[in-house]
């Protein structure tokens, strides 16, 4: 038998609430709808249980008391059919004999009450979202909430879940998606209480909200499915940037064995030119951004994002130290041992376990615990059943905890390995238009960090806004500029090496290509309209807002 469900326990939401698999960014936006809507609890749909297929949707829209709303629907059912495959629905398996729809497109909040449930599993990830958002400090997370509450559920009663059809900001497909909200009525679940727990890194989340309400500045400038594309690309980049974070700070977590000083007076401050202040914990990516011709800038990418990766199996380690030792606390404090300063346990006070003065309790509790694992393993009647890296382990005479840690390490590591590549390649939407990350199509290529043309437009849209009173408006701003508004917000190095994240002093052969990137840099402004180039000077190099925005939000 070997390790247990126990043994293998490895999700901590304390860390992150993400099971680490392969994550669609539009399930998270789904399933973070009803956690919006009711305060964090999930929804729970009153419905039949038949299977929504696009033939379902399409004959709800030919039924006849429907022919007053969609005039002309039932002389062009081909046509209807293929809109709604390609435009109102969410499919998986498109275009395979196994095609299933998932739900209708994420564009308005009750879109999750027509979702199928085995196809919209997002894995935790809009728990992750949710609470980033929620404990975002300064006013921001409750202000974000209720902008993305205002957005997500324009032409509803906020009071009475009416339709508002009437609401200007309802376009055709949003109001197709209403169509059906009458035919299932949602609640909040309250089966069981949410976990409630503080990011880890309270500064992404403190980033995470900010970016949010700047993007929701432009509701009333574009088009709202362009808007909500917007947010899937944001929400998924902040989730990337948030676990590549967490691979650095979680290991120093482990080496302090205790929480970080400065992490418990975190100086990121979103609204400041230097937001992230003096974190010890920041990640640098060195971004690449596409020219064929600038191998070497290629190879600069790859080495960074070959930094970041490998710290993946130094973060599955710390991650199994403080799950293992999470689980050590609640058994201590169930005896009055070891008790912590508010309901539950912090990561911070989890990790103080490794201090030498409870390496008594540590090693007791460890050893009924590797007892327990190697008589599972005897079932069989002889020593001959335990694997031979598991006998390894055990005749390294290493403590009981270090023993256990490493069994599990040795067992388990490389599942999770593959696990949390498969999830951050799907954060940073791998070769995609709106991704951080490339790879090529052969088997074992390197993947390399590379800006795509969306994600920049989304980012740009963000970086033209600034504060003016409780809202933003928008101003030009020069190339230099934006270049460090990436690098110091997002960490996002296009002229420059980061100091550390896997790189030292710059060699000439590195200036050079760093100075052709800049240059495709402002190429690919060009290209999605935002780059007015008067001269070789910085100072005449000037990234125009695609929306004008001087007085907040009216628009349109």
């Amino acid at each position: 038998m070997g390790l247990d469900k126990k043994d293998k326990a490895f999700a901590l939401g304390k860390i992150t609430y993400v099971d680490y698999k392969h994550i669609e960014i539009d399930r998270t936006l789904l399933n973070f709808f009803p956690r919006l809507k009711f305060d964090g609890y999930p929804g729970r749909v009153r419905s039949s249980s038949t299977i929504l297929t696009i033939d379902k949707f399409l004959e709800d829209f030919l039924e006849e008391r429907n022919q007053d709303k969609f005039v002309g629907f039932a002389d062009h059912k081909d046509i209807v059919y293929k809109w709604l495959e390609t435009d109102l629905l969410d499919l998986v398996n498109r275009g395979k004999a196994t095609q299933a729809v998932v739900s209708p497109r994420p564009l308005h909040g009750n879109a999750y009450k027509y979702k199928n449930t085995k196809h919209a599993r997002d894995y935790g990830s809009s728990e992750q979202i949710y609470w980033m958002i929620y404990y975002a400090r300064k006013g921001l997370g409750q202000a974000a909430r209720d902008a993305l509450k205002d957005f997500i559920f324009a032409g509803l009663d906020q009071q009475t879940d009416r339709i508002l059809l009437s609401d200007q900001r309802i376009d055709v497909e949003t109001q197709a998606i209403l169509h059906f909200d009458k035919q299932r009525k949602d609640a909040e679940n309250r089966s069981t209480e949410p976990e409630r727990y503080s990011p880890l890194c309270i500064g992404q989340a403190d980033l995470l909200a900010d970016d949010i309400l700047r993007l929701l500045t432009y509701e009333n400038y574009m088009p709202r499915s362009v808007l909500v594309d917007y947010l899937k690309t944001l929400l998924s980049f902040h989730l990337g940037l948030y676990h590549l974070r967490l691979m650095k700070l979680l290991p120093a977590l482990v080496k302090r064995c205790g929480s970080d000083p400065t992490c418990d007076r975190c100086p990121v401050k979103p609204r400041t030119s230097s937001p992230h202040g003096d974190c010890p914990h920041r990640i640098g990516l060195v971004v690449d951004m596409g020219d064929p011709s600038n191998a070497h800038m290629t190879e600069l990418g790859r080495q960074s994002a070959d930094t970041h990766y490998r710290r993946i199996p130094t973060y599955i380690e710390a991650h199994f130290i403080t799950k293992k030792l999470d689980e050590m606390a609640e058994y201590l404090k169930i005896r009055n041992k070891f008790l912590p300063a508010g309901q539950d346990f912090s990561v911070g006070e989890v990790l103080q376990l490794l201090h030498s003065s409870k390496k008594k309790e540590r090693e007791d509790y460890f050893k009924i615990r590797n007892t327990l694992l190697i008589e599972r393993y005897q079932q069989g009647g002889t020593d001959s059943s335990i694997p031979p890296e598991v006998k390894r382990i055990i005749n390294m005479s290493l403590g009981e905890f270090d023993t256990y840690i490493e069994i599990l390490v040795d067992l388990r590591g490389s599942y999770h390995r593959g696990a949390i590549i498969k999830c951050l390649d799907a954060f940073l939407l791998k070769n995609s238009a709106s991704g951080l990350l490339r790879q090529s199509r052969a088997k074992g290529s390197p993947r390399w960090f590379a800006l795509g043309s969306r994600l920049l437009e989304v980012l740009l849209q963000i970086a033209v806004l600034e504060p003016n009173g409780t809202t933003f408006v928008t101003r030009e701003i020069r190339v230099d500029e934006l270049l460090t508004f990436l690098r110091d917000r997002y960490g996002l190095y296009i002229d420059r090496l980061p100091s550390g994240d896997g790189f030292g002093q710059s060699s000439i052969v590195d200036q050079q290509a760093l100075r052709k990137n800049v240059t495709a840099f402002k190429t690919r402004l060009r290209e999605i309209g935002f780059f007015q180039d008067l001269s070789d000077a910085y100072v005449t190099q000037t990234v125009t807002p695609r929306y004008t925005i001087i007085t907040g939000k009216p628009g349109r």
